[in-house]
C-alpha cells in the first residue's frame, strides 16, 4: 500500500518506519527541510508542506491507497494557542476525508482516550466534545461518520503519554515543568491515573487499523492502562535531582484541568480483535532513561 502519512517526525514518528518495514511505501507531509531530510533518510517520499496546506493534503491523499493522520500543533502555551492547533487539525481532516469519500480507501487518524467517571474507558466510549480539546472530538468523530460514503475511516485514540527513550506525552510535559521550576510538581492528590504507551508499539497498531480495521471504527493504543501521576513525578524528580511535591494545576497552563484528571483508559478489545500485544517499556521503567 502507497500510505501518505502527516506529522511523520514527531513522537510517533516510528509509524513510518514501522510502515516502511512491513512492505508499504510512504508519502511524508514535511514542514521544514530538516524533517524532509529525516524522512528521506528513512526511505519516505516527502511531500512539502504543513497541515494548513489544504491543497497540498489533497494531493497527497489523492495520490496514495491510505492516510495516516499524525500531525498536530506544537503550541499548547495559552488557551488561544490550543484552540488554533484543534482548529487546523479539524480543517485538515475534513479535506482529507472530502478527497478519500467514495473511494473505501482507509484513513486513520490519531485522536485521544476519552475520560469516563469512575472507570477506564474504553473503545466505545465517546469523545468528549466539549473543555478544550470538545472540537477535537467533534472532528474525529465527523470523520468517522464518513464512512457510510465510501471511507474507510478509523480512529486510534492516543494514552496521555506516548514515550520513548523517557520523552514525549504529558509524562515528557511534567519533566519540562520540573526543569523549568526546580520542582517535579503533580497537581491535586497525584493519585489520578494517566494511561500511557511506548511509542514502538502504538505504530504497530497504526499499521494494524490501517490494514485490517472496519470502517467507522475506534481502538486504544494503551499499554499501560493508569499510572499515578504521583508515581511519574517521583520518578522524574530521582531522575532530574529534584525536590517531589504538590503544585497548583495553574502551573500546567491550559493543561492544569485535564492533568488533574483521573483517566485510566483500556485496550482490551483492540488487543482482542486486531491481536495488538504491546512488548516495549512500560512508562515507569522508560523514564529510567530521563537525562539530567
Amino acid at each position: 500500500m502507497h500510505v501518505f502519512v502527516t506529522g511523520g517526525t514527531g513522537t510517533i514518528s516510528a509509524v513510518v518506519a514501522e510502515l516502511l518495514g512491513n512492505g508499504h511505501s510512504v508519502l511524508a507531509l514535511a514542514r521544514s527541510e530538516a524533517s524532509a531530510q529525516a524522512l528521506g533518510s528513512a526511505g519516505a517520499k516527502v511531500l512539502r508542506g504543513d497541515l494548513a496546506d489544504l491543497g497540498v493534503l489533497r494531493s497527497g491523499a489523492a495520490q496514495s491507497d491510505g492516510v495516516i493522520n499524525l500531525a498536530f500543533g506544537r503550541d499548547y502555551s495559552s488557551p488561544d494557542a490550543l484552540a488554533r492547533a484543534v482548529a487546523e487539525e479539524s480543517a485538515a481532516l475534513a479535506a482529507l476525508g472530502q478527497e478519500l469519500i467514495g473511494s473505501d480507501r482507509p484513513i486513520v487518524t490519531v485522536s485521544g482516550t476519552p475520560w469516563v467517571p469512575g472507570r477506564a474507558s474504553t473503545e466505545a466510549d465517546p469523545l468528549p466534545t466539549d473543555g478544550p480539546v470538545g472540537g477535537r472530538g467533534r472532528s474525529v468523530t465527523a470523520l468517522l461518520d464518513l464512512a457510510e460514503r465510501g471511507l474507510r475511516s478509523a480512529a486510534v485514540r492516543m494514552p496521555r503519554t506516548v514515550h520513548n527513550q523517557g520523552q514525549g506525552g504529558f509524562a515528557g510535559l511534567l519533566a519540562e515543568a520540573a526543569r523549568r521550576t526546580g520542582v517535579a510538581g503533580y497537581p491535586g492528590d497525584g493519585t489520578q491515573r494517566w494511561p500511557a504507551v511506548h511509542a514502538l508499539d502504538a505504530a504497530v497498531l497504526f499499521r494494524l487499523v490501517l490494514e485490517s480495521a472496519p470502517a467507522g471504527t475506534s481502538w486504544h493504543a494503551v499499554a499501560d492502562e493508569g499510572d499515578a501521576v504521583r508515581d511519574i513525578a517521583t520518578v522524574i524528580g530521582r531522575r532530574l535531582g529534584l525536590p517531589v511535591e504538590q503544585v497548583p494545576q495553574e502551573t500546567f497552563g491550559p493543561f492544569g484541568p485535564i492533568f488533574a484528571m483521573d483517566q485510566p483508559a483500556s485496550s482490551a478489545r483492540t488487543r482482542d480483535a486486531l491481536g495488538w500485544q504491546p512488548t516495549h517499556s512500560a512508562l515507569l521503567e522508560d523514564l529510567e532513561n530521563l537525562q539530567p
